[in-house]
């Protein structure tokens, strides 16, 4: 007798069968072979699992984990899933590995420097105590280049200008302003040595803003200006220090050069000069409400108004801005007409100049004393009296 078995969707001719015992015997022997078929098919796929585990910012402790080119699965799901189901499973893995790049894209910002100062000068950079390293700490950047650094987006930390530098006869390189100590062009670690105009950041802050300013805290050394692009939002406005303060500043708190030729080449804060505490806001001034602004400081502010010009200026020279790059320009062309600020070609939104105090980058090389400037300051106001006085409307 002939008898037909089906197996799987496939057709068996079992020839010489006599009975149903045996029937039953064959049936189960193929059932047996198939099952051992398809536990080694398992098995193999097993041992070719490779597992890809990846992590991001953004998907922190999220591991993908895929079998071979042939069969893609999430951890703790079945090896024999489809072939459909396997290709849907590799365009997400691709998705996810193309996704992860681009955080790793966005987790970072731009720091083009750019040098309009007529000389060298050597940008220094200092990175706060918890945030990551950057690619370099110190170069030089003669007069018209520029120099483009990827910041890390949790980045906080400081930049300057060193001016003056060079090497002794034993190597060791130094800078007559905002030399950071550490003897070579890169910093390593070393901050800038007062007096030096400072840009300082902090990114990726609260609400996911950046908030940035340029201080004269520590005094001056040469002009700069911060300009965001691309931001999303916050003011992103620009800050700086436009005005060259070396000339016009106070005699107490000039810095000259080491031989004493060539006016002066910084200015000083008054923290510095004399240590005073109600100048450094410490001890029993170390508070908004007891340390006030003084008529050093003052200098600093009617000449720069977005600066920071002492230790509480927070609220008139702190700027927010999210998700943005940043143009630094060190020695800036301080502009100060509409007219002249429309030709602008870097975007700045200004004036960051008070126009009264243009006087200062006309001062002679040797100075003036804090009386003087307060003289000088008071003469419009002066003016402006006489005029209401005399001339009412």
């Amino acid at each position: 007798m002939k008898v037909v078995l089906f197996f799987g969707g496939e057709v068996r001719d079992i020839i010489g069968v006599r009975n149903s015992e045996e029937v039953s015997q064959l049936a189960k022997t193929e059932t047996s072979n198939k099952q051992k078929k398809r536990k080694k098919k398992k098995q193999k796929q097993r041992e070719t699992v490779v597992a890809v585990s990846f992590t991001s910012k953004a998907s922190e402790g999220y591991s993908v984990f895929s079998e071979s080119i042939q069969s893609f699965v999430l951890l703790g799901y079945p090896s024999s899933i489809s072939h459909m189901g396997r290709l849907l499973l590799f365009l997400i893995i691709l998705t996810l590995v193309a996704f992860s790049s681009f955080l790793s894209e966005v987790q970072s910002a731009s720091f083009k420097l750019v040098n309009k100062c007529r000389h060298t000068i050597w940008p220094g950079l200092l990175s706060g105590a918890t945030s990551p390293p950057l690619p370099t700490t110190g170069f030089p950047l003669r007069s018209g280049d520029s120099k483009t650094i990827n910041i890390p987006k949790s980045w906080s930390g400081r930049l300057w200008a060193r001016t003056l530098c060079g090497q002794d006869p034993d190597g060791k390189f130094s800078c007559v302003t905002a030399d950071c100590g550490s003897g070579k062009v890169e910093c390593a670690g070393g901050g800038a040595k007062p007096p030096a105009t400072l840009a300082e950041f902090t990114l990726n802050g609260a609400e996911g803003l950046d908030f940035y300013d340029v201080s004269l805290v520590d005094g001056y050394n040469l002009p700069m200006l911060i300009i965001t692009k691309g931001g999303t939002r916050g003011g992103c406005s620009a800050t700086g220090c436009l005005v060259d303060l070396n000339g016009g500043c106070p005699a107490d708190l000039r810095v000259a050069r080491v031989n004493g030729t060539g006016g002066s080449v910084a200015c000083r804060s008054a923290c510095e000069a004399f240590g005073d505490p109600r100048y450094c806001c410490s001890e029993a001034y170390s508070t908004p409400d007891t340390c006030s602004p003084s008529v050093y400081s003052q200098f600093f502010k009617h000449a720069c108004p977005r600066a920071y010009s002492y230790a509480y200026d927070d609220k008139t020279s702190t700027y927010t801005c999210a998700s943005a790059n940043y143009l630094i320009i060190f020695c800036p062309l301080p502009y100060t007409s509409q007219k002249l600020l429309g030709a602008r070609k870097d975007g700045a939104q200004l004036p960051l100049v008070n126009k009264t105090m243009m006087y200062l980058s006309r001062q002679q090389s040797g100075g003036s004393s804090s009386t003087g400037l307060i003289q000088t300051q008071s003469i419009p106001v002066l003016l402006m009296v006489a005029f209401s006085l005399f001339c009412p409307l």
